[in-house]
């Protein structure tokens, strides 16, 4: 999977938004498969038009590390979701509840082309992630 890093650099190299998007479907494509006993309701996302699971993994004590597990059934949306696992993924939890990963959607332009049904998805997304996070420090 790629990283943050590259993902911003690589946006800032594509111009054309075709360009970008078809970027996001290979970044979907190289996100690996989530395992099908993983496709269960308590990881299905609510609010996103398409269907979409994220899985978490907890790592250590009072401020744990979290790593994330996603998938989706629609190619762009899961592109998106490959790049909240790129921002999110690895960080202290305290870290993940006080980043918003649309800020980073914001700066690489995707949120301007995203449809209003896609972009509540994101935002769903983020929210469920971050407020697990934020469950995680306040334990």
């Amino acid at each position: 999977m790629a990283t943050l890093q590259q993902i911003i650099d690589d946006f800032a190299y594509l111009e054309e938004w075709e360009d970008r998007y078809r970027y996001v479907i290979e970044l979907g494509k190289a996100l690996p498969d989530l395992p099908e006993d993983k496709r269960i309701a308590a990881n299905k996302v609510q609010g996103c038009a398409s269907q979409v699971w994220l899985v978490s993994h907890i790592e250590g004590g009072a401020d744990p590390v979290m790593t994330f597990d996603g998938d989706s059934d629609a190619h762009i949306v899961r592109g998106l979701v490959a790049i909240v696992l790129a921002i999110y993924s690895g960080k202290h939890a305290s870290e993940i509840a006080a980043l918003d990963a649309i800020d980073t959607f914001n700066e690489i332009g995707l949120v301007e082309h995203l449809s209003s049904q896609r972009a509540n998805g994101l935002r769903s997304m983020v929210k469920r992630i971050r407020e697990e996070a934020a469950i995680r420090v306040a334990a």
